[in-house]
């Protein structure tokens, strides 16, 4: 029998999984905030550069989980 998150939390699988990446892409985006501020402390923008991109990816990620998962509440 595979495991399912359903039977043990009384939540339907797709529900919990889009608040799994909401959670994900929410706390990688904080997470990256550190890296983004040790580059610039660093004195090295492309690098800066290229984690504030992955930053908004995250932002585009957790706004797309959020619309997803609400029009599934």
């Amino acid at each position: 029998m595979a495991y399912t998150t359903e039977q043990n939390t009384g939540t339907e699988n797709r529900q919990y999984d889009l608040v799994s990446v909401l959670y994900h892409a929410l706390e990688g985006g904080a997470t990256i905030e550190q890296y983004i501020s040790d580059a610039q402390n660093a004195g090295d923008e492309e690098a800066a550069s290229f984690f504030q991109e992955v930053q908004s990816q995250y932002r585009q990620l957790a706004d797309r989980a959020k619309s997803l998962l609400k029009s599934r509440i």
